[in-house]
């Protein structure tokens, strides 16, 4: 095996792929970091790019073999609201494609393998507070399935197979480098750019509906930390819970308001507020924090400066 990381990250143009990429670039060699997505970004990466699906195994066999990729970040996914109008298309992305970066894994093509899971895993049967690693699992979106089922997959091949692939459990994902998704969280990205645009902000979940969310910082530094954690570490092979932040659309407006006190958010609750309804407010990590020493660092007064404050300054760079 290759004593040098080679990075392939699938879903490199994604609101989780725009950041981590780069910082893996940061952290291994840009030289060493390949992104695919389904086209080129647009401003030109520093990374190596190539197009590529993560549906068509042949191309990434190609893709793999030629860069002799060692580590693969599988980001590429249908989300949350996206999925359950694209039931078909979500199962397929969201399954095959990780049935692909599994068997490249199981025929010792790749040594190492993170493909993230979601707090979508849990339903309205899940206990809503303080939710254990080992809580009652019923989703009720496709998206919450394929992700309990993926979690399953990637067991199976870690006890059949030896596959070596780790997995965290997202909960609700903001930062200022990159756009959402499709998510039900997606509302806490946009609440900041119509802020500092000194817009309205129409919020599709109702301002109590409180989740649990992390910034995008802490989810790049728990990402990186799982996969740079030694094997012996990684106990649990179907994902781990992951926590940061619990807060709801009028406590994230508040705190917004002590930096933009004209700020005027108005609630209209739709489909996606049913969404997030099954879902916990708040996760138990101690899994996490105990076997490879995951601990976030910002708290919600700390995201909210950060975000505001690089938002103004790309707001202003843009105008230039």
């Amino acid at each position: 095996m290759s004593s040098q990381k080679k990075i392939l990250v699938i879903g490199s143009n994604g609101q989780i792929g725009t950041v981590l990429t780069n910082k893996l670039g940061e952290k291994y060699g840009y030289e060493n970091v390949v992104g695919s997505d389904l086209r080129c970004p647009e401003n030109q990466p520093k990374f190596i790019f190539e197009e590529c699906s993560v549906l068509d195994k042949d191309q990434l066999g190609l893709i793999i073999k030629k860069y002799n990729i060692t580590d693969v970040y599988l980001l590429a996914a249908y989300l949350s609201a996206k999925g359950e109008k694209n039931v078909n298309k979500a199962w397929d992305l969201n399954i095959n494609g990780l049935r692909h970066i599994l068997n490249f894994a199981k025929d010792k093509k790749i040594e190492k393998i993170f493909w993230p899971s979601s707090i979508a895993v849990f339903g309205p049967t899940t206990p809503k507070n303080n939710v254990d690693q080992y809580a009652r699992t019923e989703p009720t979106t496709i998206y919450g399935v394929s992700k309990l089922a993926g979690e399953s997959l990637c067991n199976y091949y870690y006890n059949k197979f030896a596959v070596d692939v780790r997995s965290i459990r997202y909960p609700g994902l903001i930062g200022w480098e990159s756009m959402p998704g499709g998510g039900t969280t997606d509302y806490a990205v946009d609440i900041f750019h119509a802020a500092i645009k000194n817009e309205e902000y129409l919020c599709f979940l109702s301002e109590d509906r409180k989740l649990p969310m992390m910034y995008m910082n802490d989810a790049i530094k728990a990402t990186i930390g799982i996969m740079d954690a030694p094997s012996e570490f990684i106990k649990i092979r179907t994902s781990y819970n992951l926590s940061s932040l619990n807060f709801s659309p009028k406590q994230i407006e508040e705190e917004i308001k002590k930096h933009i006190r004209n700020f005027k958010v108005s609630y209209n609750p739709d489909f996606r507020d049913q969404l997030a309804k099954d879902w916990p407010q708040s996760i138990n990590d101690n899994h996490a924090r105990n076997d490879w020493g995951w601990e976030p660092n910002f708290n919600l007064p700390q995201m909210v400066n950060d975000i505001i404050l690089n938002l103004k300054n790309r707001y202003k760079k843009e105008k230039i």
